[in-house]
């Protein structure tokens, strides 16, 4: 069965790919099991040589990578050139964790006691459609690092970087089966990663009513997750912040991507006192945002990447919804939303507790500190969000009461593959990125060695 790879640009099929079904499935699960036999035994070293070989490959490749997420994901040319460096630079940190898997010794009577770290064996990872290059990277370098091969299903969206990522790692001289790429349905390759007892680990990204359904999954088999779910992220500017600096900002902390990023700060909580001020100051920064062709070096915001996403989005911006104000996109070919801003005074509605994944945006006003913590916590997510104020008692007692896995102080920075990325509560389980994630691609074996 074959899946035709659409441009959602301008909505032209870019080309067609092979969707595997459980058979083909099966088999590569096999192939990876017997190569995780030799790749656990290739020496630290040798491993971070390949992974930095690998490295140098899509820096080299930057380029043809950023431009085929343009054509499959519609993600602006800076926007996909970042990617590319980023997946680059994730690949090349954990070359160097093979030589730093080390274990401790513990002191204890009688002998010597030593832990080391073992890896898991053949790993699934499943990636969204909306960061296709990144996402990968976080999952299959430091379980490549750690000794581990890897089984990665692309979504059915956009499988083209991954698949040119995959043959990157052959031309780098990462052995054949070490890290394949296995196009296909969810229901399908995905869940077959779940069943599969020759599959060690899941890793996850994507929603998380998918995310549980994964998680329920690999429960029968007490099979270990990371899961990476959606989010619903504030973006918390007291009055005493540089306003400026927050609005000009803040349509690129959810705007960017079209909205498709479960760290998208699409909850906008302004203290009360500064809230006309900040939505004049917001409604011309939204307003500046260039939507377009995503090849376009000018353009910010490029299209959803579906007719149904778009759909689904457009689907909570009804006739009568609150609108304060929205931005522009192209009209004709394409799945096109502009940036839009509600203002919703019921705190129950549902624009401030779902998921929206597009670039829709809610603004509402807070009465104080502690009004704005309750609200940024009135939320089943907790990924990330943003704190704006020039009180650094004020930013570390609001960053300690928010329930969520990564903060930003007058920033909306929420990713840095040397540091911890994860969600609280239903945003997900486990952690990635940073220098402890080898480990979670490894069992912690103790040794006892007597003395007498």
């Amino acid at each position: 069965m074959n899946y035709d790879v659409i441009n959602p640009a301008n909505e032209e099929i870019v080309t067609s790919v092979e969707l595997l079904e459980v058979e083909a499935v099966d088999e590569a699960i096999s192939r990876s099991r017997k190569a995780f036999l030799s790749w656990r035994e290739v020496s630290p070293g040798d491993r971070a040589r390949l992974l930095r070989r690998f490295a140098d490959a899509v820096d080299a490749d930057l380029e043809n990578l950023a431009q085929l997420e343009v054509r499959n994901a519609g993600h602006t040319i800076g926007n996909a050139r970042w990617e590319a460096g980023n997946a680059r630079d994730v690949i090349a940190y954990y070359s160097g964790a093979p030589e730093r898997l080390i274990g401790q010794q513990i002191p204890v009577a009688d002998g010597l006691n030593i832990t080391i770290h073992e890896p898991l064996g053949v790993v699934g990872i499943i990636v969204p459609w909306n960061f296709p290059m990144p996402i990968a990277a976080w999952g299959f370098a430091p379980a490549l690092a750690a000794g581990n091969t890897v089984v990665l299903k692309p979504a059915e969206y956009t499988p083209l970087t991954a698949l040119r990522l995959a043959e990157l790692a052959l031309q780098a001289g990462i052995p054949e089966d070490v890290f394949q790429v296995l196009p296909g349905k969810g229901s399908v390759v995905g869940q077959r990663f779940v069943d599969h007892p020759g599959v060690a680990k899941i890793v996850f990204t994507g929603s998380t009513e998918v995310g549980r359904g994964v998680l329920a999954g690999a429960a029968a088999q007490l099979k270990p997750v990371t899961l990476e779910l959606g989010g619903k992220s504030a973006n918390i500017i007291f009055a005493d912040a540089d306003l400026e600096a927050a609005a000009a900002g803040a349509p690129y902390a959810v705007f960017d991507n079209a909205g498709q990023d479960c760290c998208a700060r699409s909850r906008i909580l302004v203290e009360r006192s500064a809230f006309d001020r900040f939505m004049t100051l917001f409604e011309s920064a939204v307003r500046g945002v260039v939507v377009g062709a995503p090849e376009d070096e000018k353009t910010e915001m490029g299209p959803l990447i579906s007719a149904v996403q778009r759909d689904r989005v457009a689907g909570f911006v009804p006739e009568d919804a609150p609108i304060a104000f929205r931005g522009d996109a192209p009209q004709g070919a394409g799945f096109w939303f502009p940036p839009t801003v509600l203002t919703p005074s019921d705190p129950a509605d549902r624009l401030l507790h779902e998921e929206i994944f597009g670039p829709v945006v809610t603004v509402v006003p807070f009465a104080d500190e502690a009004d704005a913590v309750r609200i940024a916590n009135d939320s089943q997510f907790g990924l990330s969000g943003s704190i704006w104020t020039s009180n650094t008692g004020k930013a570390i007692r609001v960053s300690r009461g928010v329930e969520a896995g990564n903060l930003s102080v007058n920033s909306n920075s929420s990713v840095r593959y040397w540091t911890p990325f994860g969600g609280y509560k239903s945003s997900g389980l486990g952690r990635e990125l940073g220098p402890d994630a080898p480990l979670a691609f490894t069992e912690t074996k103790n040794i006892f060695i007597s003395n007498r």
